[in-house]
């Protein structure tokens, strides 16, 4: 052990970042792997390290809704929206997972807010051009 990984300093908001994404691709593989109970668990790390980290949310939901558990993968895709409300996969995975509890009202409201949400970044694109 180097005599920085016994030291009881936090560690750098970069070195967060890093131990954040090496989490992250150590789930992403183990999802390819179909182990997607040990990914869980990385992507908490990846969380613990980066609570913000929305690659590592939707990894999880993913994962989550991958073994059927639908009810805490609404809960990973929620707290998405509330810290990107703009982030249309976030909506257009709600709106799969509530399709999947056969709440079909809410289903169609997350499609619709992800098919405005896509159709406003469309237009931001052909105003930049």
């Amino acid at each position: 052990m180097s005599d920085k990984s016994m030291s009881h300093e936090p560690m750098s908001d970069e070195a967060m970042r890093q131990a954040a994404e090496d989490h992250y691709y150590a789930a992403l593989d183990l999802v390819a792997d179909g182990q997607h109970e040990l990914a869980l668990a990385e992507y908490q790390k990846s969380l613990e390290a980066d609570p913000a980290f929305s690659e590592a949310m939707h990894g999880m939901a993913r994962a989550l809704s991958d073994l059927g558990r639908i009810d805490e993968a609404i809960l990973v895709a929620l707290r998405i929206v509330a810290i990107e409300p703009d982030d249309i996969l976030a909506h257009t995975s709600l709106s799969v997972l509530y399709q999947k509890k056969g709440m079909i009202p809410e289903a169609e409201a997350e499609g619709n807010k992800a098919r405005v949400l896509g159709w406003k970044q469309q237009l931001k694109g052909k105003k930049s051009e």
